[in-house]
């Protein structure tokens, strides 16, 4: 079992500061007490979390299906595609109807605006720990 002490290493993308700052804010520093704290990085654009990705281990990315130019559905699916054992993707759509085409992304796990912090809370957490093995 990993270290349960370990900084678990979470990359938030929308290039709408607002859908960002409420994943921040739902996630926390630690958001049970059985997870790691939890540092997130913050991208606005493509390029950027391709280059964050390229560079830095991550052990969630967060997408926003709304993004522009770049929506998450892309971005997950040339990130399932170009990284090797890259980690989960929770990804986030305009409408439950939208769920369908998200699953072509590869993503692990999907919501939908408006985000419910509880529901982003839900998802990274059982993504976080079938990643890292810790359990309750």
């Amino acid at each position: 079992m990993e270290n349960p002490n370990r900084i678990l290493k979470v990359l938030v993308y929308s290039d709408d500061q607002a859908v960002r700052a409420t994943i921040r804010t739902a996630l926390g520093r630690r958001p049970a007490e059985y997870i790691s704290d939890v540092d997130i990085f913050e991208c606005a654009t493509e390029p950027a979390v391709i280059a964050a990705v390229d560079s830095k281990p991550f052990d969630l990315i967060v997408l926003d299906g709304e993004a522009v130019p770049a929506g998450g559905m892309g971005v997950a699916r040339q990130l399932k595609d170009e990284i090797f054992n890259c980690p989960p993707v929770l990804l986030i759509v305009a409408r439950e109807a939208d769920q369908w085409l998200a699953t072509w992304s590869g993503a692990e796990a999907i919501i939908s605006h408006p985000i419910d912090p509880r529901a982003v809370v839900k998802a990274a957490i059982e993504l976080l720990a079938a990643r890292t093995s810790v359990t309750r």
